[in-house]
């Protein structure tokens, strides 16, 4: 923007009005309601619009630097990365008894855990034999039941480590499974 000496002006970030007094090359020196001289750069200035109107604001405004600036900051979009294998869709199994029978009305808790382990051995030979490098088994916090005997059941396995899911997507409700694919089951 181009100002003279003598031009009403405000500072953009504070509360700060004045009358300019001197311009050098990159500063201008701006005499204050207090008589102080402040010094400023010009991109930090602005006109003061005469007769408080809206329209001698933005007539006043230089239109082609702020579209030059607004260019400038444009962040440029990162190219897409392909995920790891880490970070790949892992397969998933919730063992909840309301997702793997329609009703447990009726079931015993015995048959409701040998229901829960029969799904996960399946899930897990199925797994194997597909080389699903993760699983996550979604048991639930409960008493620990269910989890220990997933732990029973993985440490069968020459092949196969476990260890807690992802405390920020799953809570302490799920075991996840590694399939290590060079080791016989």
């Amino acid at each position: 923007m181009k100002f003279k000496v003598g031009d009403a002006v405000e500072t953009i970030d504070d509360d700060i009005y004045g009358i300019i007094t001197k311009i050098s090359e990159n500063q201008i020196t701006v005499e204050d309601n207090d008589g102080f001289g402040l010094q400023f750069e010009a991109h930090e200035l602005m006109l003061t619009s005469s007769g408080n109107s809206i329209e001698n604001a933005v007539y006043n405004t230089d239109f082609d630097a702020i579209k030059k600036e607004k260019a400038s900051k444009k962040r440029r979009s990162a190219p897409p990365l392909r995920p790891k294998e880490r970070h790949a869709p892992k397969f998933e199994v919730d063992l909840h008894i309301h997702h793997l029978t329609k009703s447990s009305k009726g079931m015993s808790n015995f048959e409701i855990l040998n229901l829960q382990l029969d799904t996960a051995r399946g899930q897990l030979e199925f797994a194997i034999r597909k080389r699903i490098p993760k699983i996550v088994f979604i048991h639930g916090v409960g008493e620990g039941v269910l989890r220990q005997e997933l732990e029973t059941l993985f440490g069968r396995y020459n092949n196969v480590k476990f260890y807690d899911a992802d405390y920020k997507i799953y809570g302490l409700g799920a075991t996840e499974v590694r399939i290590l694919q060079n080791i016989a089951p």
